[in-house]
């Protein structure tokens, strides 16, 4: 008897500490987390209810095709609106700026008259270009308002519109990759399952030469002004660096980082799911066509503007 006692007392200790232990919560769904979900489930559905060929891979299949359908719906006409605030920049406000220079250059002359400016022939231009630049600067801004055309919602629109529909379709293809899945049963391609990622590296590749292919033909379609420009910029700018200056050339700047994101697309890829893999490859192939596409579009646009001008001053 008084065994059993001492031995059901040290017992009650430790079952009163088992009981007081602290249970580890359960994870509740958020917003954000339960329409992810809801929409992995809905992916699923469409894809049995789709009514692709027997020998068709379904769920790759949905990929790709939603891939295309949700970039021609919310991307291509932002990508439009981009392209034509572009070419009015190009073509009715840098020319216009242009016929603007000479009376800008005269009256910088006339200021630098009334100032009392003094100096070597060197001296003079230096002061005439620099005061020149800071007119024709806020001119250009206020001509790129006035066509609707300013630089920053026309870089930024795209990026803004492109980076949601991108982050929200590959959270839903993670969830809906997560195990059990019944992405694990299907092959495409290199992948031996939708829901690992490709062993061969052989997507991850593709994606990386495909971005960066897209950042390389970025210069086929860039008109002759252009061209020019762009030397006269780079001339400006060796002789600023031969006086010691330290110039910062964005365009540069931007084209080399874009090519290292090429590189590094290809070893995020290579940590992601199948399903991933393939709708990054699949977004970027449809991002490169769109580019030729739009770009081939503006230069015969550009041609036909041309045209049309050279018949307007013959007559």
């Amino acid at each position: 008897m008084f065994s059993t006692r001492t031995a059901l007392s040290t017992l009650r200790p430790s079952l009163a500490a088992v009981s007081r232990r602290p249970r580890r919560p359960v994870p509740r769904r958020t917003f954000v987390s339960s329409t992810i979900h809801g929409l992995s489930e809905g992916f699923l559905d469409l894809a049995i209810g789709l009514p692709f060929p027997p020998e068709w891979p379904p769920y790759s299949c949905t990929i790709i095709l939603v891939t295309v359908v949700t970039r021609l719906a919310f991307t291509v006409p932002f990508s439009v609106w981009a392209k034509n605030r572009e070419w009015r920049a190009e073509n009715i406000v840098v020319p216009e700026l242009k016929r603007e220079m000479p009376s800008i250059h005269k009256q910088v002359q006339q200021q630098m008259k009334q100032d009392g400016f003094r100096g070597d022939k060197e001296a003079v231009i230096a002061e005439i270009n620099k005061r020149s630049r800071v007119i024709a600067t806020a001119r250009r801004k206020e001509l790129l308002a006035m066509h609707g055309c300013s630089p920053i919602p026309t870089i930024a629109m795209p990026i803004v519109t492109q980076l949601p529909l991108f982050i929200g379709t590959s959270m839903v293809l993670s969830e809906a990759s997560r195990a059990p899945t019944v992405l694990d049963s299907e092959t495409f391609f290199t992948l031996t399952s939708l829901s690992h990622a490709d062993s061969t590296l052989t997507l991850p590749i593709m994606l990386g030469l495909i971005t960066l292919a897209n950042v390389e033909s970025s210069r086929w379609f860039v008109s002759a002004e252009a061209l020019q420009r762009e030397q006269q910029v780079a001339k400006w700018t060796a002789e600023r660096r031969a006086r010691g200056e330290q110039i910062l050339e964005p365009r540069k700047i931007f084209q080399t980082s874009l090519r290292i994101m090429s590189v590094a697309r290809i070893l995020i890829a290579a940590m992601v799911p199948g399903s991933i893999q393939l709708y990054w490859v699949t977004s970027a192939t449809f991002g490169l066509f769109q580019s030729w596409i739009l770009d081939y579009w503006s230069m015969r646009r550009r041609q036909r503007s041309a045209i049309a001008g050279k018949e307007g001053s013959s007559v």
